[in-house]
């Protein structure tokens, strides 16, 4: 078994956040498998202190990702590997920031974030290819959030 990755080894520490804790090296489909590892997270950081404490925690992770996926990308010369999901938590934190805690809506909240971060509209797509490095790693996704976070508004208007 290999302990680097193309010029950074799997315990650095950008490694470590810009993977999520090592959720972005599972084989099949990383970036889902990060949204699907940042709702405990979400659940616990809501139950704790509500949709600012969530926000928050999205912004913070944001500009840590911004950090930790910039040295990945420079260590590996990948423009957005697939393995850095940390781009994936704090999209899905801001999703989550609309939605009551209930499981239900929690799937729904993964739902509409996974859709907007693969249609990538406009101007998801502009900053997935014209933004590089660590900012244009999380940049595509925090936009891509605002649209889910939207739906999550309505949606959650609606089922209420």
């Amino acid at each position: 078994m290999s302990f680097r990755r193309d010029g950074i080894t799997v315990f650095h520490p950008a490694t470590i956040l810009s993977t999520w804790f090592g959720v972005g090296l599972l084989p099949k489909a990383p970036g889902t498998w990060g949204s699907v590892a940042a709702l405990p997270f979400a659940w616990f950081l809501a139950d704790f202190g509500g949709w600012p404490v969530l926000a928050a925690a999205s912004l913070v992770c944001f500009f840590v990702g911004w950090w930790s996926s910039a040295v990945y990308v420079a260590r590996t010369n990948a423009a957005d590997p697939s393995e850095v999901v940390i781009d994936e938590v704090a999209g899905q934190w801001l999703v989550l920031c609309a939605a009551p805690l209930d499981p239900a809506a929690y799937l729904v909240g993964l739902a509409l974030f996974r859709l907007f971060d693969v249609w990538k509209p406009w101007p998801v797509s502009w900053a997935d290819t014209s933004v590089g490095g660590g900012l244009g790693v999380m940049l595509d996704d925090v936009i891509a959030a605002l649209y889910g976070l939207v739906g999550m508004a309505i949606f959650i208007r609606v089922w209420s």
